[in-house]
């Protein structure tokens, strides 16, 4: 099998990673599909030193910290992480290195008729996310992999995710996404993250607002869970900062780092806290990294798309921010690294998420041109609508068809010293990253028609 007839087979399953926003439906969330798809491929999940991360706001960051740290450590570690920016195969890597293509393909062809039987059974049909999780978890035995981290999808309890055996958990900050499915109080949405929690196993916490952190507390006292929070039991203190990345001291009980990272952003330094503090829970438990490894890994982590410089004349960033809580993070940083700067905001959002919210922190730059413009994702928000929003705050929006549009438009307004920020999807940014950087991405021919489709009744 080529690796775009595997895109073009895997992409006609139904896929809950773009929920239906049809009245009356819903999606049915459960682990029963992907353990049974797993019991048929023999357990690939279990046997693997784990990490699982959930979290609303920097868990993919704090994913990348930890495996980078884990690959300096000569772990060869495996990273499955999600949604991709350019193609499929970022989030099923090995080693820091990307699944090959033919490898991708290998494995859609091997595990696709196992997946057929369990979708025939009462388990219903294997999702795309429950497939990739399984494709992941199977490459990795298959690689033999010293570790693997695994970052959630959505939620946490009943992710796809949720069927390992973790030897440490950690929760980056919480804040309200995917309400529809998850909840929409902030503790409703800490116990669905608290789901990943294991009897006995460390839990590595980002701060928390009081109602979460009591939740997650909670949680790790009925599971017998030692539970370390960044901010009280892992301090940090930011040392100096440039477009390059920034470098900060870590304080915890029995180790002091001095850290440089390549990622830009206060909230990073948050994110480092809980990826040290499971460093330290993995060494507790037995494995063998060192300082150089720990230092080595930080400061060579890749995390594209947040907070991202695409260009330094004009300066031009990058940032996925698609909800109002990563949103409100991004106006703190940019307001402390770019102080005085004016801002022309380029802005693009999905079409199932809190615009009205996400517009509320994004005002708050504040940016002197809004520019809307919109993905080639077909749920995307029309521009006209972002537009609208916005203009309940600026009468200075303009409106463009595509992203490449709002990048030339934003750069002929830009004068000396101006910042353009592109943000309000992931989506979004990674096309403004393709048109800077000359990246090729996979375009997928059934898109449309899988944003179409209903997903079953649960």
């Amino acid at each position: 099998m080529k690796y775009l007839t595997a895109i073009d087979q895997i992409m006609g399953m139904v896929d809950y990673e773009r929920p239906s926003t049809i009245p009356g439906t819903r999606a049915r969330y459960d682990l029963e599909r992907i353990g049974a798809l797993l019991a048929a491929l023999d357990g690939p999940q279990l046997g693997t030193p784990t990490i699982h991360i959930a979290g609303t706001k920097g868990k993919g960051s704090t994913a990348a910290m930890v495996a980078s740290v884990l690959n300096a450590a000569d772990y060869r570690t495996g990273l499955f992480t999600s949604p991709h920016l350019h193609t499929f195969r970022e989030r099923i890597r090995v080693g820091g290195q990307l699944i090959t293509e033919e490898d991708f393909a290998s494995l859609v062809e091997e595990l696709w008729p196992t997946m057929e039987v369990v979708s025939q059974t009462e388990h219903s049909r294997v999702t795309l996310f429950e497939f990739l999780t399984a494709m992941a978890f199977y490459h990795f035995r298959e690689q033999e992999t010293g570790a693997q981290v695994i970052e959630v999808g959505m939620g946490g309890r009943l992710d796809s995710t949720n069927v390992v055996q973790p030897m440490a958990c950690g929760i980056t900050s919480l804040g309200l996404d995917h309400t529809e499915v998850l909840g929409d109080t902030i503790e409703e949405i800490a116990a669905e993250k608290a789901g990943i929690i294991k009897p006995g196993v460390p839990v590595v916490c980002a701060p928390q607002r009081p109602n979460a952190l009591t939740v997650l507390q909670g949680v790790c006292r009925q599971q017998g869970s030692q539970l370390v929070l960044a901010g009280d039991d892992i301090r940090w203190h930011e040392e100096e900062s440039s477009l390059d990345g920034q470098t900060f001291t870590l304080d915890t009980a029995s180790n002091h780092y001095h850290m440089q990272i390549p990622l830009l952003g206060k909230h990073q330094m948050e994110n480092a806290a809980v990826a040290i503090g499971i460093i330290e829970a993995l060494i507790e438990a037995g494995m063998k990294i060192d300082d150089g490894s720990i230092e080595e890994g930080f400061r060579h982590v890749e995390w594209p798309c947040r907070l991202e410089v695409l260009s330094k004349r004009p300066l031009l960033i990058a940032d996925g921010a698609h909800n109002p809580h990563s949103a409100a993070r991004l106006v703190e940083s940019v307001k402390a690294l770019f102080p005085g700067r004016r801002v022309l905001l380029i802005v693009g959002v999905s079409g199932n998420k809190d615009l009205e919210g996400l517009v509320g922190e994004l005002k708050l730059l504040p940016p002197a041109k809004v520019i809307t413009t919109h993905s080639r994702h077909p749920r995307a928000t029309p521009p006209r609508g972002v537009a609208s929003e916005f203009r309940r705050y600026t009468d200075k929006v303009r409106i463009t068809d595509t992203i490449s549009q709002a990048l030339d438009m934003a750069r002929d307004m830009a004068a000396e010293g101006d910042l353009i920020l592109i943000t309000g999807s992931l989506f979004v940014a990674a096309e403004a990253r393709e048109h800077m950087k000359g990246i090729t991405p996979e375009i997928y021919p059934v898109f449309d028609a899988q944003a179409r489709i209903t997903p079953p009744n649960s």
